[in-house]
């Protein structure tokens, strides 16, 4: 098996964000397709890639979103087989922790593909996140590991993987670096400070009476909340027959596309989150964020004090958004070149593996 054809798997938005880079640093060095599971697909969240940064549309579209976790890892896998046993690729890169990462990485694994994995050795050390699940199954089974961080590199060695593990940085920082550069971050139509707000874990939404202390913290902040409130948010709403009408000091608008969601980002006051990636971007963007989870797999950003953890105590939510650090640590996870970094290393891999 000789040559440098890759294929990259795709299904989530923020895989989406980690591509694009990858792709960029492709660029005459690595031949590679693109199999979109479509575990996630919403085209005014992501067809902004295509439109203003001009990325390649998939190679392979499969529309596989819906089901339970098991049903749809499975029917996943049971598509990229064909699709590798057809192309029979020199390597498959996956990204980060979906059901796509390893519905991708069991089937390269089980047809000795070597996997590529970005975005590896991240643990919230929490088993019923199914991330969890996802990266701790998807790093064993891969031969290079492209991590964001030191205290990623040292999750894997404590599981024992020290072999392909390469500290490059986070490639979600190249994609920011390429939009401050391009200066296509608008201003958006809020007139008064306000704090963004984006909440949509289970943990956070399944429960009535969770979802509506959440909401009503929210709305007792001492500025105005502007939330992007997730389909499935709304939809638990409805059902807990809690009203969006109810809370004065909310605003709730629809999900963004990417750059959107940067642009209410970077004119807010703080971001409060449950997700993952947007506390790395609010640190980046040097906004202060607090996360309602009891854990984060970006740990550096609570030891630089630009990042909180709350989940009970939520009457604390307007102090925590305001206490920011004294200084931004701008060399948090990487210098914005992790993409080039990881096609050089995947190169030289595939390179020794054709002249063996």
């Amino acid at each position: 098996m000789c040559g440098n054809n890759v294929i990259a798997i795709i299904g989530a938005r923020p895989q989406f964000i980690k591509h694009f880079p990858f792709e960029v640093a492709c660029d005459g060095k690595l031949n590679f397709k693109t199999i979109h599971t479509g575990q996630h697909y919403d085209s005014n969240m992501s067809q902004v890639f295509f439109d203003q940064l001009g990325m390649r549309k998939p190679d392979f579209s499969l529309n596989l979103g819906g089901g339970s976790h098991g049903q749809q890892t499975a029917r996943m896998m049971l598509e990229i087989e064909k699709i590798l046993e057809l192309e029979r690729p020199n390597g498959v890169v996956v990204y980060g922790d979906t059901n796509s990462t390893l519905a991708g990485a069991l089937v390269a694994a089980k047809l000795h593909i070597p996997i590529f994995h970005i975005e590896a050795g991240l643990r919230s050390f929490n088993k019923e996140m199914p991330e969890e699940v996802n990266r701790v199954l998807t790093d064993h089974v891969s031969s290079l590991l492209f991590t964001p961080s030191k205290i990623a590199v040292e999750n894997l060695k404590r599981e024992g993987i020290t072999e392909g593990v390469n500290d490059v940085g986070d490639i979600m920082k190249d994609l920011v670096e390429m939009i401050k550069k391009k200066n296509i971050l608008v201003n958006n139509s809020q007139k008064e400070s306000y704090y963004y707000v984006t909440i949509h874990r289970p943990y956070n939404t399944d429960d009535s009476k969770r979802l509506q202390n959440v909401l009503n913290c929210l709305n007792l902040l001492d500025k105005k909340v502007v939330m992007a409130i997730h389909p499935r948010t709304l939809s638990l709403m409805n059902s807990f027959n809690i009203s969006k009408y109810s809370f004065t000091n909310i605003e709730f608008i629809e999900p963004q596309s990417y750059f959107s969601n940067l642009s209410y980002l970077i004119y807010s006051d703080g971001l409060i989150t449950d997700s993952g990636g947007m506390q790395k971007e609010a640190y980046w963007l040097e906004k202060r964020c607090v996360t309602i989870r009891k854990e984060t797999e970006w740990i550096e950003t609570i030891t630089l004090k630009g990042n909180s953890l709350i989940f009970d105590n939520l009457d604390r939510l307007s102090y925590l958004v305001n206490d920011k650090p004294h200084t931004w640590d701008k060399s948090l996870y990487g210098n914005g070149t992790a993409a080039r970094q990881i096609v050089d290393v995947i190169l030289s891999y595939l390179t020794k593996a054709n002249a063996e």
